[in-house]
């Protein structure tokens, strides 16, 4: 019982960082900031959930914290960006579709943080 407990403590504390963006890619500077900040984003551990769209995982608040400044610090110096953090239990009721059909959301892999 106290494991449930602590899994469903869990899922509060724990973090989701969502990344949103939408950046110029009309001149060879602006391509190559958008695949910079893209490589970041994945050197920094998230995935990507849709196009212009990524996302990770955190075990707490500070954490994900830590990587929505990362972000920031990355930004590129045109367009637009949003960042979003929610718990694991919010993002755990995303109901996905694929055209009409609904899918379960594939969640990505653990990932080792060593500091």
């Amino acid at each position: 019982m106290k494991e449930n407990h602590f899994s469903r403590l869990n899922q509060y504390r724990s973090m989701w960082v969502l990344v949103f963006f939408d950046l110029p890619t009309e001149t060879k500077k602006d391509r190559r900031a958008a695949t910079r900040f893209r490589k970041n984003l994945l050197d920094d551990g998230f995935t990507m959930f849709q196009f212009s769209i990524y996302m990770r995982f955190c075990a707490s608040r500070e954490n994900a914290e830590v990587h929505e400044k990362r972000v920031k610090y990355g930004l590129p110096e045109y367009g637009k960006v949003g960042i979003l953090q929610i718990t694991d239990k919010q993002f755990g009721m995303i109901q996905l579709f694929h055209g009409q059909k609904a899918t379960a959301l594939e969640k990505p892999t653990q990932q080792l943080e060593l500091f």
